[in-house]
């Protein structure tokens, strides 16, 4: 076990993808096929300056097998209290995404599920494994109720977290229910909710339920860049899985901020044209005379909050206080900070969380453009401005 450390702050990133496995069998298929367990792990470490990964593909019994190898090679330790820590200074989670879709929902929802131990995500496999189609691919259909799921993770003293809960596609509020959770599942039985990268603190603090539930926020990463372009600072005592499940349902440590992209950033914040991708005008019709549309985000969280005041009655346990939502912007956002400009700030500054909030804009300077710099001190401090995006197209800073 790891000696106990004082209580410091570690960056944490609980939703990571893998592209494919050492063997080349596909994993996440819509990710990159470069994002292998070994290459998240050291880009995590390495370049992203992250302490804590949840890599949510460790059902597929590729993945897990990979993660043995590295516990009999001695590249990582099983520590006590859980979690599996790689080269003795990041923690792996060991999660999985599903999708849940049963005749309570009103369309697909995506959870995360995170297990304590290799044996644990082990049984869960095996369990899932009957419950699949196919047990390597990752984010497939579970065919069991969103009830039974969250059981089955509790019997194995995991945590349950709803995943990206406003997007359009996939996810609980965007497609899964009317107005409430509790169509779906058990609320005791969550842990936390993911607000996804078109929302933050301010929008999901309207929806009432949600009163009694930390809020993570996550990369939902499919490429090697993405790690950690959302994440959130705790406070630990320890660094394993236990220590962090008690952070997340708040009986212990804390979580000091979340930070994420602004909102306006996020794929999916405003509502637009199904069909060119326009901002909608009034009465969602469009310049090209469609009347398609993708719900935004924005307008999603409005419509449950006044559906929610309007039509659900139950007690809420409410949080006393919640911490700051810190808007990031990733360095790719910034203007001229490309590939070989990022390998320069990380190659002086040893990782990304200390170029985007920590190292001086004078330190800056002399590693970069004035103007480069002067914009990632424009990102820190909440002053750059946006073009708002939404139906799949990010936004972009102006």
């Amino acid at each position: 076990m790891p000696a106990k450390k004082s209580v410091k702050n570690y960056y944490m990133d609980l939703h990571i993808h893998i592209g494919r496995t050492n063997t080349g069998r596909s994993v996440k298929i819509t990710a990159s096929r470069n994002l292998t367990l070994m290459s998240v792990l050291n880009e995590a470490l390495y370049r992203k300056g992250l302490d804590i990964v949840g890599i949510i593909d460790t059902h597929s019994p590729d993945v897990l097998k990979e993660i043995l190898d590295l516990v009999t090679t001695g590249r990582a330790i099983e520590v006590e209290g859980g979690g599996v820590l790689y080269d003795k200074s990041l923690l792996l989670l060991l999660g999985t995404e599903l999708e849940i879709y049963d005749e309570q929902c009103k369309g697909p929802i995506h959870v995360l599920c995170f297990l304590p131990t290799i044996e644990a995500m082990s049984k869960f496999s095996s369990w899932c494994e009957k419950r699949l189609k196919n047990i390597h691919l990752s984010s497939q259909r579970i065919y069991t109720s969103g009830k039974e799921l969250q059981r089955k993770v509790k019997e194995l003293e995991g945590i349950f977290i709803p995943a990206h809960i406003f997007t359009p596609f996939k996810s609980l509020y965007g497609k899964g229910v009317d107005y409430s959770l509790v169509e779906v599942f058990e609320p005791t039985l969550i842990d936390a909710v993911e607000l996804g990268l078109s929302a933050d603190t301010s929008m999901a603090v309207q929806i009432k339920e949600l009163d009694r539930y930390s809020f993570v926020t996550n990369s939902d990463a499919h490429s090697s860049v993405k790690i950690a372009r959302e994440h959130q600072v705790v406070q630990l005592d320890h660094v394993n899985f236990t220590e962090v499940k008690k952070t997340i349902l708040g009986e212990q440590g804390k979580i000091v901020k979340n930070v994420g992209l602004h909102p306006r950033l996020g794929k999916y914040f405003q509502t637009v044209c199904g069909k060119c991708l326009s901002k909608m005008e009034k009465d969602n019709v469009c310049r090209c005379g469609s009347t398609s549309y993708i719900k935004g985000v924005s307008e999603r969280v409005k419509e449950i909050a006044t559906l929610q005041a309007l039509k659900y009655r139950h007690e809420h346990t409410h949080k006393s206080s919640r911490p700051p939502y810190v808007h990031q912007v990733p360095l790719q956002f910034i203007r001229g900070c490309g590939p070989k400009t990022l390998d320069k700030l990380l190659s002086h500054f040893g990782n990304e969380m200390v170029v985007l909030h920590e190292a001086p804009v004078e330190d800056l300077k002399k590693v970069v453009p004035s103007n480069i710099a002067n914009n990632i001190i424009k990102a820190r401090l909440g002053k750059l401005e946006f073009e708002e995006g939404g139906g799949g197209v990010y936004g972009k800073v102006k």
